[in-house]
């Protein structure tokens, strides 16, 4: 038996505030996009923002649907919408905000595993990494430098 240890370093602000401007611009876009959300089963509105590397933003914001689980992840709304119209572009940052009862305050915010398949596909599919920022509703924040770490044993290549 062979005994392994997974490890990774991230980035941890007490606010977002303390990011560099560009970074407190996609925080800025994540929170617009996540007043679009349409929850109204969860009440837990979630806005993501990407970075293209030739400057583009492009939101997206949760899209619940009664017949779960029909609706969208932030997440996967942008980066998919990203994957659609903009293929041979390279993602440098996706920025994600949350607010509502669903996740507590003081737990930090996550994507779920569906959206960290997403995002892991979206990484593979270019040649540099994503960085990727999590903001919590309390604004403590996560900056990590590739989604790999998000999710290390991710299915496919």
């Amino acid at each position: 038996m062979l005994q392994q240890e997974f490890q990774f370093s991230y980035t941890f602000l007490t606010h977002w505030h303390q990011l560099h401007a560009a970074d407190q611009h996609l925080v800025d876009q994540a929170n617009v996009a996540m007043q679009k959300a349409y929850a109204p089963y969860s009440n837990f509105k979630v806005g993501a923002s990407v970075l293209l590397e030739n400057s583009q933003i492009i939101c997206g914001s949760n899209q619940e649907n009664v017949a779960f689980p029909s609706g969208l992840c932030a997440e996967r709304v942008a980066l998919n919408y990203v994957g659609a119209n903009f293929p041979d572009v390279a993602i440098d940052t996706l920025c994600v905000v949350a607010r509502g009862e669903l996740m507590p305050e003081d737990h930090m915010l996550s994507p779920c595993g569906g959206c960290r398949q997403v995002m892991l596909e979206s990484e593979n599919r270019q040649v540099p990494p994503i960085r990727v920022i999590l903001v919590n509703q309390d604004h403590r924040t996560i900056i990590l430098n590739t989604v790999r770490d998000l999710l290390p044993f991710g299915f496919g290549k």
